[in-house]
């Protein structure tokens, strides 16, 4: 709501003014959060992926699946523990393969039944790398159904996922800001319009348009800020009741990243109302004297 100066007579029509405001600001902090939740993804994945390597063995076409598939995990991981630079090497059980799928085959004996290559974990010493040319090499001299996953190529398309996810968020947040400064813009001048009598009156009596602009500046800058952050606080709780729904019983979804903030996270939040202060205030400043200006 548009605090009224002394001077000038009440502001009147400002809640849909306001509203708006407190629209954009919503839609301002969804956009935050979702980069904020693309960037964590990002970083935790990388990670998490970061000086590893993921070595797949098809199950044999011919011979005993079971034994042929054992004998051919064996020769990979002992090419593996005698290449140098690597710390690590471990075949996952078929509990754990198993649950590598679950999340889109469900947690019964489906998978059991399906014919899963066999993984076989490998960590990378930090600090050393890895020609993976030659190992995939060596590899296929002694299991010619093993591949060699270095997850370069899946990170590098993380990247750009995210990346684009962050920079969309940027632009919605420019937008945003554009569609601010215009609606405030806007509300200015047709109030000015509809007091012209009174902004000529103060010009006469040896206003200057500084005075003049701070009589609306401060009113709008504060109104804006207000009405932002009731959007603010809105998007705020959204991200708190996403983050809180496994704590009253529903189960996210399970190959989605967690949708929820981290405490930190909500710290970039009082960023929106602020800005939204100072786009009314400069908004305002500059739309004063614009219009003043014209008449004089």
């Amino acid at each position: 709501m548009i605090d009224n100066h002394p001077i000038m007579p009440p502001a009147e029509g400002t809640k849909p003014l306001d509203l708006m405001i407190a629209v954009m600001a919503l839609l301002a902090g969804l956009a935050l959060g979702a980069s904020l939740i693309a960037d964590r993804v990002a970083t935790n994945w990388q990670s998490g992926l970061s000086g590893k390597l993921t070595v797949q063995i098809l199950p044999p076409a011919q011979g005993t699946a079971d034994d042929g598939l054992k004998l051919e995990t064996e020769a990979a991981l002992k090419v593996l523990r005698a290449t140098p630079g690597i710390a690590r090497a471990r075949a996952l059980s078929m509990r754990e393969q198993a649950s590598l799928v679950s999340p889109w085959l469900g947690q019964d004996d489906i998978a059991a039944e399906l014919p899963l290559p066999q993984l076989i974990d490998a960590d990378v010493v930090p600090g050393k790398s890895v020609d993976t040319a030659e190992l995939k090499r060596r590899l296929k001299a002694v299991v010619p159904d093993a591949l060699l996953d270095d997850h370069a190529g899946w990170m590098e398309r993380l990247r750009d996922v995210t990346g684009g996810v962050i920079w969309s968020a940027y632009g919605i947040l420019l937008l945003i800001a554009v569609a601010t400064a215009a609606a405030v813009s806007f509300a200015t001048k047709a109030r000015l319009d509809a007091h012209r009598d009174m902004v000529e009156l103060l010009h006469l009596m040896g206003a200057q348009s500084a005075f003049i602009a701070r009589i609306f500046e401060w009113q709008y800058a504060r109104a804006a800020a207000l009405a932002a952050a009731a959007g603010t606080l809105a998007a705020a709780l959204f991200f708190i009741a996403i983050g809180g729904m496994d704590s009253v019983g529903i189960e996210a979804v399970p190959f989605l990243p967690p949708l929820g903030l981290s405490p930190v996270d909500f710290m970039f939040f009082p960023a929106i109302p602020l800005s939204a202060g100072l786009i009314g205030l400069v908004t305002a400043r500059l739309s004063v004297w614009s219009a003043v200006s014209k008449i004089y």
